[in-house]
């Protein structure tokens, strides 16, 4: 991340046509990262980021171009000249060039794709067939290849003479004249053995690997779980076809929270902090505009006992209360069985233990939640009134227990069918039980009203 130190440093800079200026822009850029670059050029005014980018040495204009954001990605596409275009995309990781053609419209696709060299455009063209969201589709081909028959001594001899380029060398991948997978070895291993051993006899034969297919979350969880910087990807044939590093994975990570964060709080799920306003719109007014129409069913189980509320009007201060509260419940106990359905921690097989906790916890919580509610009915209500705190805390209670197992029960169902746990939005679930709680608890002061009223 720039420091301020060193933004009022860039800021001295005049992106204008004296050659002295750009000379010593481009002089301090040299000294920063390829992320920080990215940042400055994404807060210059758009006239001046073409510029700013030709300053760049070619092997750091690539690497500051795959930090950008899309949008302005495709500008400076529209900016250059052909000729920088075709070697800055040409240039590009066959992974972060396909993730740059699925933002960027069709046209622009074609056109860059008409540019790539024809070995760039193969690799591209294996990515891209892939479903989005699977392990094919996050994946690179750039990856260390080795035959069994070699020695350490050859096979680092290979790595140095033909694999400098690859996106990492922590791991070397063992295949047959078919290409299937055999064995993994690391660098380590190679570095730390003598030169004349056979890969065959350091090789490890239990690698962990992952199909095409495979949803990009999994594949996530298990390169954290078993701590790996790359894995290997195989088609259905066990052919090795490309690997996964972990730059990817933890884009994947948090692309899939911010994804759920955003769905729980019912927004649309992509929606940056910088996105413009149309954006924002976007995203989140129709969501707003469902939430509306969700009340309107609360709203409905209000509406038959206006009479009601009306003869006892303790009722308005205590129902914000006793839908506010539950509520929070439901968003607790969702909260935490998303985030463990999301990271692995937890799996459909372990629903009950799950909501059994959760009632068990819920005791506790029902039973401070609905003391207090009776309480505060009891200072608020006039005498004649006061019987309607044993109908809310009982209420509350119950509404509780509602709540800490629908938090639960949905996500684990939706997980069950193979669907999206965070697709279970607060607002919706809070709606439903604001419907559910008023409806049972004006029906039972209705009823009450017969021997109390």
């Amino acid at each position: 991340m720039l420091t301020q130190e060193r933004k009022l440093a860039l800021s001295e800079f005049s992106v204008g046509d004296r050659l002295s200026d750009l000379n010593r822009l481009k002089a301090e850029l040299t000294e920063l990262q390829s992320v920080d670059i990215s940042e400055y050029i994404s807060e210059l005014p758009s006239e001046q980021r073409a510029i700013v980018f030709r300053l760049l040495r070619k092997q750091q204009a690539t690497d500051v171009f795959e930090y950008l954001p899309t949008d302005i990605q495709e500008s400076l596409i529209e900016s250059l000249h052909a000729v920088d275009v075709r070697q800055l995309v040409n240039s590009m990781r066959p992974d972060d060039r396909a993730e740059l053609f699925d933002e960027l419209p069709a046209r622009i696709v074609r056109l860059l794709l008409q540019q790539l060299s024809l070995e760039e455009r193969q690799a591209t063209a294996i990515i891209l067939g892939y479903p989005e969201g699977t392990a094919g589709r996050i994946m690179t081909t750039e990856y260390v290849k080795l035959r069994e028959g070699l020695t350490v001594g050859q096979a680092l001899e290979k790595i140095r003479r033909t694999d400098e380029d690859k996106e990492t060398i922590y791991y070397a991948y063992v295949t047959d004249d078919s290409r299937r997978l055999m064995s993994v070895v690391s660098l380590r291993q190679l570095l730390f053995t003598f030169p004349d051993v056979l890969i065959r006899d350091i090789a490890s034969d239990r690698v962990i690997k992952v199909y095409t297919e495979m949803p990009q979350e999994e594949v996530a969880r298990l390169m954290q779980r078993y701590d790996l910087l790359a894995v290997p990807v195989v088609d259905r044939e066990d052919r090795l076809v490309g690997i996964v590093t972990i730059d990817d994975v933890i884009d994947v990570l948090q692309q899939e929270a911010t994804e759920d964060i955003q769905k729980l709080a019912g927004a649309g799920g992509d929606e940056a902090a910088l996105s413009p306003p149309i954006v924002t719109i976007q995203k989140r007014l129709p969501w707003l505009l469902l939430n509306i129409a969700l009340y309107v069913g609360a709203a409905s189980a209000i509406a038959p006992f206006q009479s009601v509320i009306s003869l006892v009007p303790v009722l308005a201060v205590v129902m914000p209360i006793l839908s506010n509260t539950s509520g929070n419940v439901a968003i607790q106990a969702l909260s935490v069985t998303v985030r463990g359905l999301g990271i692995g921690e937890v799996t459909h097989a372990d629903t009950f233990k799950i909501l059994r906790k959760e009632l068990l916890a819920g005791l506790g919580t029902a039973a401070g939640l609905g003391l207090a509610l009776a309480i505060l009915s009891l200072l608020w209500a006039v005498p004649a009134e006061r019987w309607v705190s044993f109908v809310a805390g009982g209420v509350m209670i119950v509404n509780v227990f509602i709540a800490a197992s629908l938090g639960t029960l949905l996500p684990m169902g939706l997980k069950r069918v193979g669907l999206d746990p965070a697709l279970i939005s607060g607002p919706l679930l809070t709606t439903t039980l604001d419907a559910v709680g008023f409806f049972t608890f004006l029906s039972l002061v209705s009823i009450a009203l017969k021997f109390f009223g």
